[in-house]
């Protein structure tokens, strides 16, 4: 998802110019993605991955083709939005439908910390090294390259998990609650709350480090930057899952929101590239601790037989922060510049945190 946001930024602004657009493009993008999710993510609790997997990527691959071809050819902006609407959309919640698959087979012990761990751990490896190949193909070789690359992982990654059939749950209606929003316990709203938040930070984050490198006169360092800023993440979740837990998720979760938080002021300080480089790789530390406890909470809070739709609505609220906080951050830095974006992202945090806080005392296992 960071590889296909930051591509479609990157396309976007180098084709007309306009953060407000590009902001505007991904916003949708991201957005019509988080409404279809959890209803993917309920239809793979009832009838199965792999079917899914492949209409899904038929789907959203044309939508992308689209996209590019539409921005290319100096189509009308009205266009764009259409075109990243049916790409959005069609995008199956992948690390769901993996972490259901580690629940499956480790759930209930120690060892699903662990294996969260590891899933954070390599989302987290793409986000270092999705960046940088990203801003690669779009600087260096064209705009459209930035969309493209992505695509063409995500037709690979798609199908190999398809054939995974060993792995996969089986469908399953079984114990789950009744009603197309009944899963949204008071816990999981709580996290839904917070992760949107979280959203908002993240997504302000990766646009506002474009405007900072353009404004610098670096344009290409926007990539090295959020590598930097995912490599902190990255290290922390190594750290997190080499140990066993005594404290609660609950608690585990709101710590690290708390650091993401505090890492959002270095940000908004720094002033040249240097400066930003050493802030992003110290704040990215909380990033991977507070979703990987989310996940955990999450299985601890919802039935097994609605698991995916669960993880699904955390997801959810990730991408509606990341669509708002584009939209956000594409306005704030055509008034004010990338710092007046890196504000917004600390307020946001601030939100997070506030959500954390309050609404703990929800985040209890409600059993099987």
């Amino acid at each position: 998802m960071s590889m296909r946001g930051l591509g479609c930024v990157l396309m976007l602004v180098a084709l007309t110019g306009s953060y407000g657009l590009a902001g505007a493009v991904a916003a949708t993008l991201t957005l019509s993605q988080a409404f279809t999710a959890p209803w993917l993510g309920r239809l793979s609790d009832r009838h199965g991955q792999r079917r899914l997997l492949v209409l899904a990527l038929a789907a959203h691959s044309s939508g992308t083709l689209l996209l590019v071809l539409a921005a290319q050819a100096g189509a009308p902006a009205w266009t764009l939005f259409p075109a990243a609407a049916l790409s959005g959309a069609a995008v199956l919640p992948v690390g769901s439908l993996v972490r259901a698959r580690w629940a499956g087979l480790v759930g209930g012990t120690p060892a699903l910390d662990t294996a969260f761990a590891l899933e954070s751990v390599l989302d987290e490896a793409v986000f270092v090294v999705g960046p940088v190949l990203v801003t690669a193909l779009a600087v260096g070789v064209a705009p459209a390259a930035g969309l493209l690359g992505p695509l063409a992982f995500v037709v690979v990654g798609s199908l190999l998990l398809a054939v995974q059939e060993n792995t996969e749950p089986g469908p399953s209606s079984e114990g789950r609650p009744a009603g197309s929003l009944a899963v949204l316990s008071s816990g999981l709203l709580v996290l839904i709350l917070t992760c949107g938040a979280v959203g908002i930070s993240l997504s302000v984050i990766d646009v506002g480090m474009v405007a900072f490198a353009r404004e610098r006169g670096s344009p290409g360092a926007a990539g090295p930057l959020l590598a930097l800023f995912a490599t902190g993440s990255m290290l922390a979740g190594l750290a997190y899952g080499a140990r066993q837990w005594r404290a609660p998720p609950d608690l585990r979760s709101l710590v690290a929101t708390g650091a993401l938080c505090a890492g959002t002021v270095p940000i908004l300080l720094a002033d040249g590239i240097g400066a930003m480089a050493l802030s992003v790789a110290i704040s990215g530390v909380g990033i991977a601790p507070a979703l990987i406890a989310s996940s955990t909470l999450v299985e601890e809070l919802v039935p097994r037989a609605a698991l995916v739709e669960g993880l699904t609505w955390v997801v959810t609220a990730l991408t509606v922060g990341a669509a708002a906080g584009a939209a956000l951050a594409g306005v704030a830095i055509d008034l004010a510049g990338s710092r007046a974006a890196f504000a917004v992202a600390l307020a946001a945090g601030l939100v997070s945190v506030i959500a954390a806080v309050v609404g703990r005392g929800h985040l209890r296992p409600k059993g099987p």
